[in-house]
């Protein structure tokens, strides 16, 4: 029986290399898993044991366990707009570390990210935002600090992307946790950035 308190199963690299070959079938067109089987639901009541958790937007065109062909159980998701942090979505990341003993964490931006897009508003042109979407922008504008507002809108856009999923990971890398977890090889944390039109997910070095 699978249950919360056991080991991880596989190391960081091999949950790493699942992800990135999972994508490769899907985006190739031969994603396995079509159909869920009444037995597999069945064990998945006993416990959980995913391989990786993966926080990531709420964009409705970017569905992890699809992007890379995972089954029921083998993903932690985590999906906020913006894939941004606070502090419920803190508190559900240390879950996963401390209980379901993910080794991999990724962070999963997308192009065309809307979040982003409206930070770039913002931050750029003063562009007025609801007050609740305000506070989730409060989040991205950091990231957005080093970007030059004369690029061309996509290719800003596009950098931006990027640059949030970075700072996203910067904050979980500083985080007292976070440190001390990856410096003791415990878990390994990636960035990656979702090509809406392609289905390819670009894993940032």
């Amino acid at each position: 029986m699978v249950t919360a308190n056991t080991q991880p199963a596989y190391t960081a690299e091999e949950a790493l290399r699942r992800l990135k070959e999972g994508n490769a079938r899907f985006v190739s067109g031969h994603a396995r898993f079509p159909t869920v089987q009444k037995e597999v639901l069945a064990e998945l009541a006993r416990g959980q044991q995913p391989y990786a958790t993966i926080l990531g937007c709420s964009d409705s065109r970017v569905p992890p366990e699809l992007v890379f062909d995972a089954g029921f159980g083998e993903l932690f998701v985590i999906r906020v707009a913006g894939n941004v942090l606070g502090p419920a979505i803190n508190g559900t990341l240390q879950y996963a570390g401390a209980h379901l003993h993910t080794p991999l964490f990724v962070v999963l931006g997308h192009e065309g990210c809307g979040a982003v897009k409206a930070a770039i508003a913002s931050k750029f042109h003063g562009a007025p935002q609801k007050s609740r979407i305000a506070l989730l922008l409060e989040n991205i504008l950091p990231a957005l600090d080093h970007l030059d507002p004369a690029l061309p809108p996509e290719a800003l856009l596009g950098a931006a992307v990027e640059a949030n999923v970075r700072w996203t990971m910067r904050q979980l890398l500083e985080s007292p946790e976070g440190k001390v977890r990856v410096a003791q090889g415990e878990v390994k944390l990636v960035g990656a950035v979702y090509d809406l039109a392609q289905g390819r997910v670009r894993f940032l070095a």
